[in-house]
């Protein structure tokens, strides 16, 4: 079935307004959950609604946090969450760190007592936007062992780079310190799919293709013990340093606690026009773009990407509809029920 974005930004907001979300804050989270399927990052976009809507209505999520940012020094500052949805909380603050940048070339926003943010990337695309390079990084609930263990330590720990591109074709780096994104996992458990052998391992630490057992296992990390290090840094910046929850200590939504997830956030956000005119940084980079793109291809590549380029070819395509699966469908269809809701009108 497919669905326009207005369509389905509307509903997502029905459906949080529904759980207490004060309607402007219910329209900013729609807008990142369905940004995300615009750009193809289905994993990150509205099938996780159910799960903050579950959260919400047990109140694990506040539905109305007062987001607190205080500057602590010229450039740096630290954003209280208040238990709020991590989507709002993430956007504020990387508008916090985006105004401090303005005004002295660099902000630093720590972020404490968050919860899941979706897609790292959007946040430095709104970066991006607004002239900056930015760096965004937050932890998430155990899923990586430490290199040579085999219990679940690091979250995935995804870390997310952005740069300001002509026109709006920027830069993009989005990656999880996994070999995988867990969202791939849950829903190849949802639907009954296996998963390719190396991504998890089981309780035991034993390779597996089931994606259930993986979730009650461990997600390993990209590139060995490089991925680990990767995830742990992610863990000190976003954790440590924030005051927020780190490590096993960080709660998951997927799971019957109760308790808010604290997990937390960092955002970097550089203004170039700090170091150099933008038009200047950006013609540098249309030149740095066009040497990669002239490197001859590998035998069977299809061609050189740049990272962020695949998301602006998805929302060419899903101009005219985002395409949702029908176990995505009658997920949605079931908040609708519950909430009492208008459901997704049907074509």
């Amino acid at each position: 079935m497919d669905v326009s974005a207005s369509v389905l930004r509307a509903f997502c907001a029905r459906a949080l307004q529904a759980v207490g979300v004060p309607a402007p804050d219910a329209e900013v989270i729609a807008g990142v959950l369905v940004d995300a399927n615009v750009d193809g990052v289905d994993t990150h976009g509205v099938s996780r609604l159910p799960v903050y809507i579950a959260c919400l209505g047990k109140k694990r999520i506040n539905p109305a946090p007062q987001i607190v940012c205080t500057r602590t020094a010229p450039s740096l500052g630290l954003v209280d969450g208040q238990d709020g949805l991590g989507l709002l909380v993430a956007t504020r603050a990387m508008g916090f760190a985006m105004d401090l940048a303005a005004e002295t070339g660099m902000g630093f926003a720590a972020v404490r007592r968050s919860s899941h943010c979706g897609a790292a990337y959007y946040y430095s695309k709104m970066a991006a936007d607004r002239g900056m390079i930015s760096m965004v990084c937050t932890n998430t609930a155990s899923a990586i062992p430490p290199w040579g263990g085999r219990t679940a330590y690091f979250g995935t720990n995804p870390i997310a780079f952005g740069f300001p591109g002509r026109d709006g074709e920027h830069v993009l780096v989005d990656m999880s310190s996994s070999v995988t994104a867990r969202g791939h996992i849950i829903r190849a458990a949802k639907t009954g799919e296996p998963i390719p052998l190396g991504w998890a391992v089981d309780a035991d630490g034993a390779p597996t293709t089931d994606a259930a057992a993986a979730l009650k296992g461990a997600v390993l990390p990209m590139a060995g013990p490089k991925g680990y290090a990767l995830a742990l840094a992610v863990e000190i910046l976003a954790g440590v340093l924030t005051g927020a929850a780190f490590g096993p200590h960080v709660g998951w939504m997927y799971d019957d606690g109760d308790k808010p997830v604290d997990i937390g956030h960092a955002f970097l956000a550089l203004d170039v026009k700090a170091l150099m005119p933008l038009e200047q940084f950006q013609a540098r980079l249309d030149g740095m773009i066009a040497e990669i793109k002239a490197v001859p291809p590998a035998a069977g590549s299809a061609g050189i990407r740049i990272p962020g380029e695949r998301k602006r070819q998805n929302a060419k395509r899903r101009a005219a509809g985002i395409p949702l699966p029908e176990s995505v469908v009658a997920d949605l269809d079931a908040v609708a029920a519950s909430l009492g809701v208008e459901p997704l009108p049907r074509a």
